[in-house]
């Protein structure tokens, strides 16, 4: 389980006092590292595929940055429930982890070179009808000389997003801060779209939803981490040195 914004307890303890609702029943097929390591992300991607966006087969889901811990889990639900999938990938590293991906089947876009049009290659892909669903990692939402920050050029632009969404889609969005001017939003009117926030904490504010969450797909995994390496691990993540989950074993 993950324990709540307002808990006043630990969750590194032996023993500890929870609500049931804030948890789920292990199942015997899914070891504990498993569990631990995919709790969260895979709330987040169920969360959004199944509540915001209620994936169906035959849908088609653009991922981006599928290599992240978010997106690869995204992907193996999506897939799961029946859809076809596209990601991007923000380097040769990632699109090849991407490409290892089992069950394999997903399409992927190399964006780290900046030479791809990732609205043109997801139009190309579904025939001109735009993408059912889109699930982004944060949006760019000014032009490419205005960002501040050199990794937002990775991401794409709001515009583009907009673009390559199909009729009646949906856009699932991380990015707390997005804008949307008129002309934005006449495009979306128009195509029948809609824009939903992923709020990582969303799933245990809501009374309606909790004890809901028992069908989650578990990811590829390496393997943990022993206790003595974990302060060095730690710091690899704090310094985002690492685009994975760190398993500590006891």
């Amino acid at each position: 389980g993950i324990l709540p914004l307002d808990s006043e307890e630990s969750g590194v303890c032996e023993v500890i006092l929870v609500h049931e609702h804030y948890l789920v029943q292990k199942p015997d097929k899914v070891c504990w590292v498993e569990a631990a390591g995919t709790l969260r992300d895979g709330l987040r991607a169920y969360t959004a595929l199944h509540y915001l966006a209620q994936v169906c087969p035959g849908s088609s889901v653009l991922v981006l940055d599928g290599a992240s811990p978010f997106g690869t889990i995204a992907i193996q639900l999506a897939q799961h429930r029946g859809a076809k999938v596209i990601s991007t990938a923000h380097s040769l590293e990632d699109k090849q982890y991407l490409e290892r991906l089992r069950p394999a089947g997903a399409r992927v876009i190399d964006v780290s070179h900046g030479k791809i049009d990732v609205a043109e290659s997801c139009l190309e892909e579904t025939a001109g009808l735009g993408v059912d669903i889109v699930l982004d990692a944060g949006v760019r939402l000014f032009s490419a000389e205005d960002e501040p920050a050199p990794k937002s050029q990775l991401l794409p632009h709001k515009h583009d997003i907009i673009t390559l969404l199909g009729v009646g889609g949906h856009w699932i969005t991380t990015e707390k801060n997005l804008q949307l001017d008129p002309p934005d939003s006449h495009s979306l009117f128009l195509k029948g779209a809609t824009v939903s926030f992923l709020n990582d904490e969303v799933w245990n504010l809501s009374n309606v939803q909790q004890g809901k969450y028992l069908d989650i797909l578990w990811p590829q995994l390496d393997e943990p981490i022993p206790l003595y390496e974990a302060k060095v691990s730690m710091e690899i993540v704090q310094k985002n040195q690492a685009r994975k989950r760190q398993v500590i074993q006891f």
